[in-house]
């Protein structure tokens, strides 16, 4: 499953978001903001993906909100609203040149995200 991989070389990634420390300078935080977007990205359509596989038709087509629904009805993700909470900070990316904005994402990123998509890997490992 090409997009499972892909989102695991994207949370390999994503770990190094540890190794940085605030303050962070414009450059550290666009990266560190971007490596979390594309976790983010590949994340969800590797669920898509992989329910889609599995006979779930409403996500052939569906947006990371209904995908990620499904994807808590039937197991796959625990937290709901920890996911709700990461795609409205996925949808705030595009704001991140604001350092408010861009520093929550870090701080959700390390005190909450990683281990989400930690959790969503090996959940996923099942499935496949």
């Amino acid at each position: 499953m090409k997009k499972y991989e892909n989102f695991c070389k994207a949370l390999q990634n994503l770990k190094d978001i540890y190794d940085y420390q605030p303050p962070y300078d414009n450059v550290v935080t666009a990266g560190l903001t971007g490596l979390y977007e594309i976790c983010f990205e590949l994340a969800w359509k590797a669920m898509k993906e992989l329910l889609a596989n599995q006979g779930f038709e409403e996500c052939r087509s569906g947006s990371p909100k209904q995908i990620i629904k499904v994807a808590y009805k039937v197991g796959m993700i625990q937290d709901e609203a920890v996911w709700l909470s990461a795609l409205s900070s996925r949808n705030n990316v595009s704001h991140a040149y604001n350092a408010d904005i861009a520093l929550a994402i870090i701080d959700k990123t390390k005190s909450m995200y990683y281990k989400m998509f930690l959790d969503l890997q090996k959940e996923m490992e099942g499935w496949i």
